[in-house]
């Protein structure tokens, strides 16, 4: 039998050091961590494998246009609570909440501004808020810009990322896939550009109408595009989908889309192709 029992020591687990949050993001493409100032210095794009991660509406109108050169239109508009939709939150909660966490009365910013001294109405949704859905506000915003363009004689181009429509708005939210569709069409009779920039995700009720409509389609790389989920067009098909179903490269193969352009070269794109539509206008 032991007479001298074995003394406990007592030590200080290490202290665990608190990573302030919002410094680094992990990379969904690549999972390498990356530095929110790495990231930002590179237009939000992965420095490691080219993911595109999401940017906002304020930082690609400072990247797209001359400097100093936006003009927004329509800040003052905002969305009504017009059904009362109550849910796990209010409507009303719901769109106080969005415009607190993002500086933003809507998921679209519209006006316009100049591109390398091509005068442009320029539409750029912001995913970040209720993830871009389309309501009135957003689809009256948008169909403003376009009237804009068509009656400056100017090019239009929109910068599509959005969930589809706004369900607590119900059938209005609907009603504005055709009054944006009906405004690009004036814009198309006047023989003027529109140029439309798909990110992602650009699904539903935006992309079965104006996100399509573009003279010219532009996708970033590997960005999620399509109506429906597919799982629900599996469901419904009862059929196997195709590998990459619903990407960018995948419709671009397949025709939906003309080309898939970088985010670091979109300014310079457009540029372009708004001197080919000037050189013929």
């Amino acid at each position: 039998m032991a007479i001298f029992k074995k003394p406990t020591l007592k030590t200080e687990s290490p202290k665990k050091r608190d990573i302030p949050q919002g410094l680094f993001q992990k990379c969904p493409g690549c999972n390498e961590v990356i530095h929110e100032i790495e990231l930002n210095e590179n237009l939000r794009v992965c420095p490691r494998c080219d993911y595109h991660f999401a940017l906002s509406a304020k930082d690609r109108i400072q990247n797209l246009l001359d400097p100093q050169t936006f003009l927004e239109m329509d800040a003052d508009l905002k969305s009504v609570d017009t059904l009362r939709f109550q849910g796990m939150a209010s409507y009303k909660d719901r769109l106080k909440n969005y415009q607190e966490r993002t500086g933003l009365t809507d998921a679209v910013i519209g006006g316009h501004g100049m591109l390398d001294g091509y005068k442009i109405a320029l539409a750029v949704m912001d995913f970040g808020f209720l993830a871009a859905t389309m309501g009135s506000v957003v689809g009256e915003r948008i169909t403003r810009v376009i009237e804009y363009g068509t009656s400056e004689h100017a090019a239009v181009v929109i910068v599509s990322a959005s969930g589809g429509a706004r369900m607590y708005e119900g059938m209005l939210s609907l009603m504005q896939m055709a009054k944006t569709s009906g405004a690009l069409a004036r814009h198309a009779q006047e023989r003027l550009p529109y140029i439309s920039v798909l990110t992602n995700p650009t699904t539903a009720g935006v992309m079965a109408s104006f996100a399509s409509l573009g003279d010219v389609i532009i996708a970033e790389p590997k960005s999620m595009i399509g109506f429906a989920g597919p799982r629900v067009i599996k469901e419904t098909t009862h059929q196997d989908l195709p590998k990459g179903f619903q990407t960018a490269e995948f419709l671009e193969e397949h025709g939906l889309i003309d080309m898939i352009v970088h985010r670091k070269r979109m300014r310079e794109t457009i540029s372009h192709l708004l001197s080919y539509f000037s050189s013929v206008s």
